[in-house]
């Protein structure tokens, strides 16, 4: 039997509603229902069963779709409803009651998109479009489609305080945000992009909720002082009452599957998650997910953020892994940042040498045991024998744009040619790409971290509390005008991308290259296959090269080749008679033999397929 949401508010085949909700830490509610205007319409009385599990029934005459409603909590008073829908008055105003099965969905036959072709692009929901809408994105998903990538991954959804947000500080986690289109509007999105071919992959957050509206400690324990996070205190995964918190989280990953048709979620920060039980939550979900998906028959994959450099996140349960999909690969983007942009500062510290690239693209991890200065420990465990395609790599995303930059872009700081030749690089290696909004075409605009909390002491401690988390990778004497004001709405403003600057120079030519980057990916099979053990990298430290052999079981092969440095790169060819695939620059040889040698002028990149033996 396929699943289904059972908490909330759920509307039956006969248009009754059941509100249940898990409340232990009460012994009385009740469910007020509002009409129109807003006046309470009916109070019903809710039972409560041995589990703290609160259920009530109205018809609907008494509790239309469309009618808000909210919990009553003696000495407390009127709360949403964790489970909430939909909020589209605010997190700190009633829930509304939804349709589930209302939308008319189109997508019937689709199936997915194999893991091994994703090429994922994260955006954001407010700033992608002039709209800030999830129909803003949908009008612009052609565009996507014929950049070439395959996946839309949006940065989280779930209600915040206010109308601008990351979306990290969600507390509504069942309910798309109102001013992106809420509920219908995600919907839709999700539609459009199997329409086009594209799946769609949304950014959750499970090792905290945000500060404001957050009321689940009035219902249960969902949070435990045993462990502390960057946001306080953690989610309560493995202590006393925590199967139902547990129950909540593997519900919302269902949630997205089933009743939005996502076809991934990716996991943010799960070093913030601590569960020290048998079952760990995150293989909760995953065996949850992965069975749905595959009762639904579709592919659809969990994706994990995580800054532990931990192959067990990826590994089957059957070995003492997570059975997660992919994770991210901060070690990639820090080593590569660390050579093209020269930036030593914060955790960029701990890379710096070009062999830490090409150890990014053949054992995935930089670091996989060994001492990490800025961590002042060991750190990571290898993983050179897990696929490429369990990991994603990128050269920009909005945390590194933000946080290490300050909002800048890649080519900002590091100049049009480099930002090619690194991206030449990341679409060379076995991982999985990631591109972050306006990367494909140099985009100008900054990516900011902004907000809109409704508490100006939150929003304060907001403001200083980041300049202190990030002060580490400041240049030396930079005061906290550094950040841009992350309560102004000018901020927000500002971050949105430029859409007329795609037909002027030189944001042109970049997007010309990436398309062409894209498509040479989907084109050659040693580019997509992920077969690490089929990769070769080669290095010279002193002149700053580095070389990517890639392979493939049908006996393609291509061979990369990278100058980072600022002088003439040589550098050996390999084996057999190459053709140019993609270059960042005109002058480049067309055509190279095995054992020449290919020349590379500084800040440049090409790419080469091998020509079959005549």
């Amino acid at each position: 039997m396929s699943w289904r949401l059972e908490r909330g508010a759920n509307v039956g085949a006969d248009g009754a509603v059941t509100f249940t909700v898990w409340a232990p830490r009460r012994r009385a509610l009740s469910v007020r229902v509002l009409d129109a205007a807003g006046a309470t319409r009916a109070e019903l009385p809710m039972t409560r069963d041995a589990d703290g599990v609160f259920t009530a029934r109205a018809p609907a005459a008494v509790a239309p779709v469309g009618s808000d409603y909210a919990f009553l909590l003696p000495d407390v008073g009127a709360r949403p409803d964790p489970v909430s829908r939909h909020q589209p008055n605010g997190v700190h105003a009633p829930s509304r009651i939804v349709a589930a099965n209302a939308f008319a969905w189109t997508d019937a036959a689709w199936r997915g998109v194999p893991r091994a072709d994703l090429v994922v692009y994260e955006l954001h929901a407010g700033t992608f479009s002039p709209e800030g809408t999830f129909d803003g994105v949908a009008a612009r998903l052609p565009y996507l489609r014929d950049l070439g990538v395959t996946a839309v991954e949006v940065m989280p959804v779930a209600a915040f305080p206010g109308d601008r947000n990351w979306g990290y500080d969600g507390v509504y986690l069942f309910a798309p945000h109102t001013a992106y289109g809420g509920p219908e509007g995600l919907k839709r999105l999700a539609d459009a992009c199997h329409a086009h071919g594209l799946a769609l992959i949304v950014d959750v957050v499970y090792n905290h909720l945000g500060p404001e509206g957050n009321y689940l400690g009035d219902y249960g324990p969902y949070f435990t002082d045993r462990y502390r996070t960057p946001w306080g205190d953690a989610l309560n995964f493995d202590g006393p009452e925590s199967d139902q918190v547990r129950r909540f989280f593997v519900d919302n990953a269902l949630y997205w599957l089933t009743e939005y048709h996502a076809d991934g979620l990716r996991l943010d920060a799960i070093q913030g998650i601590h569960d020290f039980s048998a079952r760990p939550i995150l293989q909760e979900i995953a065996d949850a997910f992965h069975a749905e998906a595959a009762r639904l028959g579709r592919d659809a994959w969990l994706i994990a953020e995580s800054d532990l450099n931990d192959p067990r996140v990826i590994r089957p349960k059957e070995v003492g892994g997570l059975g997660l999909d992919a994770q991210w690969s901060d070690d990639f983007h820090h080593a590569l940042h660390a050579i093209v942009t020269g930036n030593r500062r914060g955790y960029f510290g701990d890379f710096g040498r070009v062999g830490d690239v090409g150890k990014a693209i053949a054992a995935s991890f930089v670091y996989d045991g060994q001492h990490a200065p800025h961590r002042r420990r060991r750190h990571g465990a290898p993983a050179a024998v897990d696929a490429g395609d369990r990991f994603v790599s990128f050269i920009q995303n909005h945390d590194q744009i933000a946080n290490a930059y300050q909002g800048k872009r890649l080519a900002q700081v590091a100049g049009h040619a480099r930002q090619k030749a690194a991206a030449t690089v990341l679409f060379s290696t076995p991982a999985l790409p990631l591109l972050f909004q306006g990367e494909e075409y140099a985009e100008e605009a900054p990516f900011d971290y902004f907000t809109s909390h409704g508490d100006p002491a939150l929003a304060e401690a907001v403001r200083r509390g980041r300049h202190a988390e990030y002060l580490h990778l400041l240049e030396e004497g930079t005061d906290m005008g550094a950040w841009s004001d992350p309560q102004s709405e000018e901020t927000f403003r500002r971050c949105k991308l430029r859409w007329a600057s795609l037909d002027r120079a030189p944001h042109a030519d970049m997007l010309a290259f990436y398309r062409a980057l894209i498509a040479l990916r989907r084109r050659l099979a040693p580019l997509r296959n992920g077969r690490k053990d089929l990769a070769r990298v080669e290095h010279d430290e002193a002149a700053r090269w580095l070389s990517i052999l890639r392979g493939d079981e049908g006996g393609a092969a291509t061979f990369t080749g990278a100058n980072l440095g600022d002088g003439p790169a040589h550098i050996r060819v390999p084996d057999g008679t190459w053709r140019l695939a993609l270059a960042t620059d005109s002058s480049i040889e067309t055509a190279v033999a095995g054992g020449t040698t290919l020349v590379l002028p500084p800040s440049t990149a090409a790419i080469y397929e091998r020509v079959p033996p005549s």
